[in-house]
Formats: C-alpha cells, structure tokens, sequence
C-alpha cells in the first residue's frame, strides 16, 4: 500500500502546484520558451540596429562617401543584415553532433584568418591591424574566432570534464595553445578591445566547464599585468585612460568624444528629442553610428530607449541562461555560456565605455552597431543557440507540431472547391 501512495501522492503534488501556477509562467516553461526568446530578442535588436544606424549615419554617409547618398551607411548595414539571417537560418538547422564536427575546423579557419591580417592583405584601422581586404568587402577575422572559441571551447572541456580539476587537463589544448594563439594574434594587432572579449569568452567557458575558481584569480593577475604594459606602451590608449581618469578633459581633444558622448545622453533626457532628432552627430559626435550609437539612442529615444536596449540584453542573457540549466549535453552547456559571456560583456563594455564607466576601447554594440563582420557572426551565433535550443528535449517535436506561417495562412482561404 505504502509503495503506490508515495507515487500518486507526489504526482497529485505536482499536479496541484501546476494547477497553481500562473498560466504566464506556465508557459515560461515550455520547451521552445528558449528558442523564441532567442529569435525574437535577436530580430527585434537587428531591426531597432537598423534603424538606429540609418538614424546615425545619414550625415556621416553625406560626409566620407561618393555615392552623394545618405543612405549608403544604411543600405550596407541592410545587406550585412541579410547576409546574416541567412547565416542565422543555416546554422539554427544544424544539429548539435555536427556542430561538435565543426568545432575545430571553425577554429581553425578563423585562425588562419586572423593570421592574414599580417600579409598584403591585412591593413590598419585606428592603430589596430585587424582587418583583410578582400577586394569585393573588408572583414574582421577576428569575429569569426569568438565563434571558434565558444565552439572549441564546449569540445574539448567537455571530453576533459572529468579531469578538469587537474592544471594540465585543464589547460592543455584548449589554453594552450588554442586560445593563447588565438589571442596572442590579435594582441599583435594591436587590438586590445577584441583581446577583452576574447578573454571573457575563455574565462566564460573555463568557469562553466568546473575549473577550480582559485585559479581565475593567478590569471587575472597575469592578464592585468599583460594590460598595463600594452597601455603605458601607447600613445593611443594612454590617453584614453588619461581621459577615463579625468586627467584630460580638452572638448577638443582625445576627451571630446566621451564628453560629446555624454552630452547626447544628457541632452535626451527621459524621453528623447525625437527618433532623427540628434544634434551630436552633425559631426560632433564621432562614431555616432558605430562605438557611440548607444549615446545616439540615448538623445534620440532618451532614458527609457536606453533602458530598453538594456532589458533586451538582459532577456537575452535569461535565454542563455536557460539554455545552459536545462540542457544535459555538456558541449551545449559550455558553448552556450561561451557565446553568452561574448555578446553580453561586449555590450557591457560598449555601454560603459559611452557612459564613462569604463574607457572607450573601442568595441562595438552586438546587433546594434554598423559592421558588418560584428553583425553576420553575432547572427550566426544565435543560429549555433537557436540549433541547441531546438535539441531541448520537446522542443524540436513542439516546433514541427506547429504549422508554418504560410500554411496557416493558407488554412484561412477559401477553398475553391467548397463555392
């Protein structure tokens, strides 16, 4: 008798705080709650993105290009768009085993990229040589190797779960030397803004895969160490922190676009100047459409647009988040997390920088700013989150169980047999 109460009555248990539940977060839990979270945060950045940088941009496109068009800025940002939901599609129908079989063969081609930069074909921008030319388009390979780090990441760490508690399991091959080569490359550019993210993608992975904490600390220690050097060795970056520190405060100097920066802030108060409204970039606000859009959104949409943009990263670290507790394979655990830290520190970054929480480092705003490499491989790795969301037990059954748009569309016509 006592050996079938236990079960129905634990049963009647979960039934009755089921039934208890509000029906909102009921449906939180559903199996594809992940998946349209993930798609829906992410479309609704590139489409506010797009219309932040055509908002940003039409003087600078007046200004710095020959097409005499506005709206040049805006209609490459467009293609990169495009360019990038199909990305987003292609890699949201991959399965998880293949994307383990890409793991490496990504790393390595972003590798390979990366080292490129280096011959002809690489050239500098703003100091930082982290860029080909490719003739037809310019790219930042460097982009592709944060996919490679969260995807090499997931692999490796998982195959060494079990070992990881020992230093040389737990540094040997994904430390060394995948991502000390990795950022090791694109130290050598110069590129100290992209070596931070990088660096939280690494510690991203490590912390999820169960590295023992007391080793974070030793190499934060050498990493800021590594830090220190690469400033008070440039000009450039000196006199950002001089600006940060409140040392250089000449409007007219390497302190006028943070200041700018914060005015456009200031000027929007809480509810803007109106969408096309902004007066900083009317050449002065440099940036405006790229590193400093947030501050672009912050006159034009004023506080509450700023703390929308906000909300939806916030969102989408939830669905990360989610993604990593429910899952049970540890490479989507630890892949997950890697690209998570990836898009939510890089926005971190970018905010403080333009609030002047942080110095400017110059890393641009995920979905948001123009780029074309940032905004095709932050797209493509919301494909990788979206196809591990689909491997969420249920998820793929519910997904396929739904008719599509256009077959519901369909439904609802008249069928010209029934007149």
């Amino acid at each position: 008798m006592s050996s079938t109460t236990g079960p129905l009555k634990g049963a009647a248990t979960r039934a009755r705080a089921l039934t208890d539940t509000p029906a909102w977060l009921q449906r939180l839990d559903r199996p594809v709650t992940t998946y349209y979270v993930l798609a829906g945060v992410a479309t609704t950045l590139v489409t506010f993105g797009l219309v932040m940088v055509l908002s940003a941009s039409v003087v600078t496109s007046l200004n710095r290009t020959n097409s005499g068009s506005a709206y040049s800025i805006f209609l490459n940002q467009l293609v990169f768009a495009v360019i990038g939901t199909v990305a987003l599609v292609v890699a949201s129908r991959l399965s998880v085993p293949t994307w383990k079989k890409l793991a490496l063969p990504v790393m390595v081609v972003g590798l390979v990229l990366q080292a490129l930069v280096f011959t002809g074909l690489g050239f500098d921008v703003k100091g930082n040589r982290n860029w080909l030319d490719l003739q037809v388009f310019t790219v930042q390979p460097s982009e592709l190797l944060k996919v490679g780090l969260a995807l090499s990441g997931g692999l490796v760490l998982a195959a060494k779960r079990k070992h990881l508690h020992q230093v040389g399991h737990a540094l040997v091959p994904y430390v060394f030397p995948i991502a000390l080569v990795a950022v090791g490359l694109v130290l050598l550019g110069h590129d100290l803004g992209t070596v931070l993210i990088l660096l939280a993608i690494v510690g991203g992975v490590l912390f999820t895969a169960g590295v023992p904490g007391r080793w974070f600390a030793a190499s934060a220690l050498l990493f800021a160490t590594v830090a220190v050097s690469f400033v008070v060795t440039s000009p450039n970056r000196l006199a950002r922190f001089d600006v940060w520190l409140g040392n250089d405060t000449d409007p007219f100097g390497a302190a006028r676009q943070s200041i700018q920066g914060r005015y456009a802030l200031a000027d929007g108060g809480w509810l803007g100047l109106g969408l096309g409204g902004s007066r900083e970039k009317w050449q002065w606000l440099a940036e405006s459409h790229n590193d400093f859009i947030f501050a672009i959104i912050g006159e034009e949409l004023g506080l509450l647009g700023t703390i929308t943009v906000l909300g939806l990263f916030l969102i989408l670290a939830f669905a990360c988040y989610r993604l990593v507790m429910r899952t049970s394979d540890p490479f989507v655990r630890i892949a997950t997390a890697g690209i998570m830290c990836w898009i939510v520190v890089q926005a971190m970054v970018n905010v403080g920088a333009v609030i002047g929480l942080l110095p400017v480092i110059g890393v641009p705003l995920p979905f948001v700013s123009s780029g074309g490499s940032s905004l095709v491989t932050t797209m493509f790795a919301v494909g990788i989150l979206l196809s591990f969301a689909r491997a969420e037990p249920g998820c793929a059954a519910a997904l396929s169980g739904r008719p599509s748009i256009l077959r519901r569309s369909i439904a609802v016509l008249p069928k010209p047999w029934s007149r």
